[in-house]
C-alpha cells in the first residue's frame, strides 16, 4: 500500500466513524459497522486505527491543535487584543468543527480517556488567563471562564442557526458580559465590527 493510499483510506474511515458516531454514538457504533461502511475488513480498520479510542482521538485532534494554535498566537499579544483574538478566534474554531463537537456533546465523558481531557483542560485554562488579562481578580477571572462558556454553547445547542449569524450573536453577548458597568454596548478592547469568515473544516476535521 503506498503513502498516498493509506492516507486515503485513513480518511475514508474517519469520515465513515464520523457519520456513524453522529447517526448512533460513539458507544453504539462498532469497528465492524465502521468495515461494512466503507467494504473494508476490521483488520484493515485496525490497521489504520488500532482501538476505537484511536478513532475518537484522531477526529478531535484538529479542533484541539486549532484551539493550542490560536492561544499561542495570542500569547504574543498586547492584553487587550489577545483578549479579542482569543474570543473571536475560539468561536471561530468552535463553529469550524461544529459536527465533532456535536458527536463529542453526546458522549462527552469519553474526552476522559487518554491526554485529550488534559490538554483541553490546559486550553481552557490559558484561554481564561489571556482573556482575564495580567493580575485579574476573582470577577474578572469567573467573568473570562463565563466568556469562554459563551463563545462554545451555543455552538452544539444551536445548530439550525448558519454560522455567521451565531458568530455576531455569541461576540455580541461576549462584549456585554465584559462591558463596563452600566455600558451593555462595549467592552475594553472589542472591536467594533465582527469582521472575518468563519473557517471551513472538512468533515472529518480535516483542512
Amino acid at each position: 500500500m503506498t503513502a498516498d493510499a493509506a492516507d486515503d483510506t485513513r480518511t475514508r474511515i474517519l469520515r465513515a466513524a464520523l457519520d456513524l458516531f453522529a447517526e448512533h454514538g460513539y458507544q453504539r457504533t462498532s469497528l465492524r459497522q465502521i468495515g461494512e461502511r466503507l467494504r473494508l475488513t476490521k483488520t484493515a480498520i485496525l490497521y489504520h486505527f488500532p482501538a476505537k479510542e484511536h478513532l475518537l482521538a484522531a477526529l478531535v485532534e484538529p479542533f484541539v491543535a486549532d484551539l493550542e494554535a490560536l492561544l499561542d498566537s495570542a500569547a504574543t499579544q498586547p492584553t487587550e487584543v489577545a483578549r479579542w483574538t482569543v474570543l473571536e478566534g475560539w468561536v471561530d474554531t468552535m463553529l469550524a468543527h461544529r459536527r465533532p463537537l456535536g458527536m463529542l456533546f453526546h458522549d462527552i465523558a469519553l474526552i476522559g480517556r487518554g491526554d485529550t481531557y488534559h490538554r483541553l483542560m490546559e486550553i481552557v485554562m490559558r484561554a481564561n488567563d489571556l482573556i482575564a488579562g495580567a493580575d485579574a481578580g476573582r470577577r474578572e477571572r469567573v467573568r473570562a471562564m463565563q466568556a469562554v462558556s459563551a463563545c462554545s454553547d451555543a455552538v452544539v445547542f444551536f445548530t439550525d442557526v448558519p454560522d455567521e449569524v451565531l458568530r455576531a450573536d455569541m461576540l455580541d453577548g461576549v462584549r456585554r458580559l465584559l462591558a463596563p458597568a452600566g455600558d451593555t454596548a462595549t467592552a475594553p478592547g472589542a472591536p467594533a465590527t465582527l469582521p472575518g469568515p468563519v473557517r471551513e473544516t472538512a468533515a472529518d476535521g480535516t483542512r
